[in-house]
């Protein structure tokens, strides 16, 4: 079917396609999508889902990752992107923007914008990047409660659950993987540990931790930067790369800004740019032309009778 205004998926669909993906044994690639048309580009490219950063909400609205952004923020963004995709959708919860019922809130409302699932990191407020220096986190119990609060409070049971960890770089790996098992015991059906350093990491955590995990693949950070052929064969079930379509893009506007102010003109950057046809067929003009006589065919008068 194709898509006219949105992706003719349900919500439902998309949540159900994710749980699939999670136990099919196979890796689950979901590449940051920093607007709708990420995300479209993401799911004409064959990626499995699309994942929403708060970092790189944050930067786009120029801010630093230190949880400034609300949830009124990123449930809009995350519902812009759900809604134009087949694809499901990960966002990035935070610390679920306040106490445990803050987090059982969160999960209500990320449903209504649909996407598929959150994750909710065990940091302290503010909260810092993951692969920054400085973290904290809270009590295991705290964490706990905070996803016991976001399972509570979920009416789909296929909406995706994940707890993340950033214990590795404040209380070491055997810390980080004694917090991930109890995030499991408190209902958590997928957990994130952030900033692992190599594969022999991921290798032990996977070898501890008997629920699907997920694995970031972000650059300029503390992990190595591993294939996802590379973690499906140590058992990772979702792989991330949260801030990759930005840095892309902001690399080359940089460049490009940079040559118009030298040159006063954007001639020679026309070979690195999207063609305007290439643009109106990901946003599927025709269909819209298609649908739009479709609807209006009919005269005044024949709409009275």
């Amino acid at each position: 079917m194709s898509r006219v205004i949105a992706a003719p998926s349900s919500a439902g669909d998309k949540r159900r396609a994710f749980r699939a993906g999670l136990a099919s044994g196979k890796i689950q690639r979901l590449p940051g999508a920093f607007s709708p048309l990420v995300a479209m580009a993401a799911q004409r490219a064959g990626f499995e889902g699309v994942y929403v950063s708060g970092a790189v909400l944050s930067a786009d609205l120029g801010l630093p990752d230190i949880g400034l952004t609300t949830l009124t923020e990123v449930a809009g963004r995350g519902q812009q992107i759900a809604r134009v995709t087949d694809l499901p959708t990960l966002i990035d919860a935070d610390t679920g923007f306040g106490e445990p019922m803050s987090a059982a809130r969160t999960v209500t409302v990320f449903e209504d914008a649909g996407v598929a699932g959150a994750h909710f990191e065990d940091q302290v407020n503010p909260k810092r990047c993951g692969h920054l220096d400085g973290k904290a986190v809270v009590p295991v119990a705290d964490m706990v409660q905070r996803i016991r609060a976001a399972v509570s409070a979920r009416r789909d049971p296929d909406f995706v659950v994940c707890a993340r960890t950033d214990a590795r770089a404040v209380e070491g790996l055997d810390a980080a993987i004694d917090r991930a098992k109890a995030y499991a015991d408190a209902g958590a059906d997928l957990v994130f540990t952030e900033a692992l350093a190599d594969e022999a990491e991921f290798e032990k955590f996977r070898a501890a931790v008997h629920v699907p995990l997920l694995a970031n693949m972000t650059e300029f950070g503390k992990s190595e930067l591993l294939s996802a052929q590379t973690l499906e064969n140590l058992g990772y079930n979702v792989v991330i790369y949260p801030v990759t379509t930005l840095r892309l893009a902001m690399f080359a506007v940089e460049q490009g800004l940079r040559e118009i102010a030298e040159t006063g003109t954007q001639r020679a950057l026309l070979d690195r740019m999207q063609h305007r046809g290439e643009l109106y067929d990901l946003l599927q003009y025709e269909n819209y032309n298609t649908f739009d006589s479709g609807i209006f065919n009919f005269s005044l008068e024949e709409s009275w009778q």
